[in-house]
């Protein structure tokens, strides 16, 4: 197995991964108590796929989800850089079967090395929406920390999160979240974990600065979110929020683990077809798992 950070070129930044290779004889419980073990955001599973050049499965400590962006990104460099997948590049492209069906997954580089993983999100679904009323104040926030004008709603491309646009950083700084009540507004709810996010960066790189929160056993705060990156992108555009469906996203910054993604939405804003999520990867482990 190996441990990568996704979304950084530099070790102990971006969002880490465990990636389990050759886990077909693993049951689902073990799978699950593997990802307790590991306490990371999420941990992949690598099987055999007769649909797809690779199949995965993605457990946060808590439970199996459908589809992850940083899994993703750590999966492909892990399995090319351990001699596991052929890869001559300088762009080759690659299809990984998931739950919620099969991707496609572009792998960039030089010399036979990875460089930048793109992995293409399924087309968007926009779902519930709800009242600032309903969950600003879970999370220490006012309405007038809403971005004006805009809409907290559900979007997945793969997996629903929570898209919720704040005014600026200062917003953003201060949300915390009242555990009770929102365990109570996620039960009711439609979405995985919520996302927040403002329309400028943490650095002068970036277009998008976001936080993404969740609860034990799951990570309070999750360094850097790929699904919710692309369903913000999808929304972004569908909302008419930015002026060209190509943007970089950062998280993670102050959580000392800066991470920055390639965002591409393909399509109108109306009839958006897929969303583009890439970003590079390094591993910072590699050993046995003896269980």
């Amino acid at each position: 197995m190996s441990q990568v950070d996704a979304f950084t070129t530099t070790p102990l930044g971006g969002n880490p991964c465990a990636v389990v290779f050759e886990a077909d004889a693993l049951e689902t419980n073990t799978m699950q108590a593997i990802a307790r073990e590991m306490n990371l955001s999420e941990t992949a599973f690598v099987l055999e796929s007769d649909r797809a050049d690779v199949r995965a499965r993605y457990f946060t400590p808590a439970e199996e989800i459908p589809f992850a962006g940083h899994p993703t990104i750590a999966t492909f460099y892990a399995l090319i850089e351990s001699g596991r997948l052929p890869f001559s590049g300088p762009v080759q492209s690659y299809t990984l079967e998931l739950p919620v069906g099969v991707i496609d997954v572009e792998v960039h580089g030089d010399d036979g090395v990875p460089a930048r993983v793109v992995m293409s999100q399924r087309a968007p679904e926009f779902l519930r929406q709800y009242g600032p009323e309903e969950v600003l104040p879970l999370f220490g926030l006012r309405p007038d920390d809403l971005l004006q004008g805009a809409i907290i709603q559900t979007v997945s491309t793969g997996t629903p999160q929570l898209m919720v646009p704040l005014r600026n950083s200062d917003s953003l700084r201060q949300v915390e979240m009242n555990v009770v009540a929102y365990r109570a507004l996620r039960e009711a709810g439609d979405f995985f974990s919520p996302h927040f996010f403002i329309l400028e960066g943490a650095t002068a790189k970036g277009n998008t600065f976001s936080r993404h929160l969740g609860v034990p056993p799951d990570m309070v705060e999750d360094p850097f979110t790929g699904s919710a990156t692309g369903g913000m992108g999808a929304y972004l555009w569908h909302y008419g929020l930015i002026a060209k469906p190509a943007f970089v996203a950062e998280q993670g910054h102050w959580m000392d683990r800066p991470g920055s993604a390639t965002v591409e939405v393909v399509g109108p804003p109306e009839s958006i077809g897929t969303v583009r999520v890439g970003g590079p990867a390094v591993t910072v482990m590699e050993g046995i798992l003896r269980i």
